[in-house]
C-alpha cells in the first residue's frame, strides 16, 4: 500500500514552567494505580520525572514508529543529533528488552545551553488505524527542577502514512550557576516526552543529558 507524506513547520510557543492545573500534584505511583486513562492534565500534575514508565508497549495501538529525529541550531543551520532507522531494528530490540527504543542519551557541547532556538525534525509512520489528534507534552527537568515544558501538536495523521514534521522552539533562558551544576553534573538533566491521542496516553519515552562533548572527542 502506497503511503503519503506529511511535511509541516510549525512554531511553538514554550510553556511556562508554572503550568497551571485543575488537580493537586500528582506522583508517577498514582498515576500507575490509576483506572482511567491518563491525560495531558495528569502529566502537568506531576512534580518531577518519572523513573519508570507510565505506558507498557502494547499502549501503542495506533502503531506509530518514529524513524528519524534531527535537533538542529536555527541560527546557523548546524545539525546537533540526527538519527535515522528503519522500523524492523526497534521491533527486533523490543523481543530483548522492554523499554528499547523508548530511552535516549544524549551527549551535547556544554554551548548547546546557550542556544536561541532549536528545530527538532520528527518523522514517523502510522499504522492502519487514523490518529485524529496526535499531541506531545516534553518536559525537562534538572533534579526535581522543572526547566522548561514544551507542548508540540502533530494534529491529525491519516492511516498507513508516513510524516514529518519540525517544531521550532525557543530554548529557556538559564542562568550561568544553574548552567555549571548542569554540566557538572551529566545525566541529572533528564525530560521525559509523553504521547497523546485524542488526550489518552499511549506512549512515553524517556532521556538524559550530558554537556560533555567537547570533552570527550
Amino acid at each position: 500500500m502506497a503511503s503519503t507524506a506529511v511535511t509541516s513547520t510549525n512554531k511553538v510557543k514554550q510553556a511556562t514552567n508554572n503550568v497551571t492545573t485543575n488537580g493537586a500534584p500528582i506522583t508517577e505511583e498514582e498515576l500507575k494505580q490509576k483506572e482511567t486513562p491518563i491525560t495531558v492534565d495528569d502529566i502537568f500534575r506531576l512534580q518531577k520525572s518519572t523513573n519508570g514508565y507510565l505506558t507498557e508497549t502494547d499502549d501503542n495501538v495506533y502503531k506509530i514508529d518514529f524513524v528519524h529525529f534531527r535537533i538542529r541550531d536555527m541560527k546557523t543551520n548546524k545539525v546537533l543529533f540526527e538519527v535515522q532507522r528503519e522500523c524492523d531494528e526497534d521491533e527486533a530490540m523490543d523481543n530483548d528488552d522492554p523499554s528499547a527504543g523508548r530511552f535516549v542519551q544524549y551527549h551535547f557541547p556544554p554551548s548547546f545551553l546557550k542556544l536561541k532556538q532549536v528545530g527538532a525534525l520528527v518523522g514517523f509512520k502510522v499504522g492502519n488505524r487514523e490518529v485524529k489528534s496526535f499531541r506531545m507534552i516534553e518536559r525537562h527537568f534538572f533534579r526535581d527542577q522543572l526547566i522548561k515544558s514544551f507542548d508540540f501538536d502533530f494534529g491529525f495523521c491519516p492511516p498507513n502514512t508516513t510524516n514529518s514534521i519540525e517544531h521550532i522552539y525557543d530554548m529557556p533562558d538559564i542562568d550561568s550557576k544553574q548552567m555549571k551544576e548542569m554540566i557538572n553534573h551529566p545525566n541529572e538533566t533528564k525530560s521525559d516526552s509523553f504521547y497523546f491521542v485524542d488526550n489518552q496516553l499511549i506512549m512515553h519515552k524517556k532521556a538524559t543529558y550530558a554537556f560533555d562533548l567537547d570533552h570527550s572527542q
